[in-house]
């Protein structure tokens, strides 16, 4: 990792910015990410890391199996500052907590443990489900005491599946249309069930879970060979190799820039309270083809590089099965309960990716 990237350190910055008052929750408390490696982990590891004097955190644990890869970022991350941060080679599912130094001194859990990429997840369907129901298990029986401030779980706007029309932009309160058999249901419907598991936990020992359903994140720390639609894209351009959209093009989403999403996920950290929202950004809802446009243009811009968007049909035959049509947020209730309001438009996120990729491979 290029440790004077600039996009990371305005991102960052960013992010406190937008956090504001509600940071000064942290002091004095030990923080605990499972999936630190992860793509969110990129951008919540280092903030913490960043801000740990200021905002006078005392221990930052990242736990991950590391079941695809070990990230180089997180190495050096780690290396740079053992004296705040520890990591550790953990499977959330079958390890034993109370082996994790400090572990028992943890006031805000992040649960972040689960595959997100459709690719991955369909080679690894068990351990995703164990990540994301045993896995959350063991750690609200592990941190079922009042010493606990703060417990995120991230769940997914794929408990939606693939909703109406009249459900689009699709409110917290839509109970969804998901399919329990199929290429998708090992990561929607273990993520259904560990929003149940949320709710048990809550109502039984009132503790402050809240739930997040992430829309569309991208940006850095999403690796180049994830192979979610942003990473593909990125993949492409910045090696100079014309985007290929293996569908029609006509899908839409609403993609929310990294930086917009972490501050929505901190503030769920932070509420303190059962709840659940939509973290995402409201608009615009653009097409696949179109959002293909914005990378080509950026490109452009950045690298110099003259590309063409083509469409080709993928040789897996479960590519697109239980693929959403369209997928857009009501963030109404973040807006108003955790005062979560992104303004990083997809055109501006785009580009700070694309500059950010740019930076990596000087």
């Amino acid at each position: 990792m290029n440790q004077n990237n600039s996009v990371i350190t305005d991102d960052l910055n960013f992010i406190h910015s937008r956090l504001g008052p509600d940071s000064k929750k942290f002091e004095n408390a030990t923080v605990l990410m499972t999936g630190c490696g992860g793509f969110l982990g990129f951008y919540m590891l280092q903030y913490l890391v960043k801000y740990a004097k200021k905002l006078k955190i005392k221990k930052i644990i990242g736990l991950d199996n590391f079941i695809i890869e070990k990230p180089e970022w997180l190495v050096h991350l780690e290396e740079n500052n053992n004296k705040i941060l520890s990591i550790h080679n953990f499977d959330i599912a079958s390890d034993d907590m109370s082996k994790i130094e400090f572990s028992a001194e943890v006031s805000f859990v992040i649960h972040a443990a689960s595959i997100a990429s459709p690719t991955f997840y369909r080679k690894f369907p068990l351990e995703t489900v164990d990540a994301n129901v045993w896995g959350l298990r063991k750690l609200l029986d592990y941190y079922n005491s009042d010493a606990l401030k703060g417990f995120l779980f991230f769940s997914s706007s794929e408990i939606y599946g693939d909703p109406p029309g009249d459900q689009i932009p699709t409110s917290e309160e839509y109970r969804g249309n998901v399919s329990c058999a199929g290429p998708r249901a090992c990561y929607d419907e273990s993520k259904r069930f560990g929003e149940t598991l949320c709710w048990i936990y809550a109502e039984t020992y009132n503790l402050p879970i809240t739930i997040a359903r992430p829309f569309n994140n991208f940006g850095p720390g999403m690796k180049l060979g994830d192979k979610r639609l942003p990473a593909d894209f990125a993949n492409a351009v910045i090696n100079g190799r014309d985007i290929e959209i293996l569908s029609d093009g006509k899908p839409t989403r609403t993609f929310c820039y990294v930086a917009d999403a972490v501050v929505g996920y901190f503030l769920c950290l932070l509420y303190g309270k059962y709840d659940y929202f939509n973290i995402g950004t409201e608009k615009p809802e653009i097409s696949v083809k179109d959002t293909a446009k914005l990378y080509v243009s950026a490109a452009k811009d950045i690298l110099g590089n003259d590309l063409r968007v083509s469409y080709q049909k993928s040789d897996d035959s479960e590519y697109l099965v239980d693929n959403p049509n369209r997928r857009s947020p009501n963030i109404d209730k973040a807006r108003t309960k955790l005062g979560y309001d992104p303004v990083i438009d997809v055109e501006e996120g785009i580009y700070r990716y694309i500059k950010f990729l740019s930076q990596e491979t000087l």
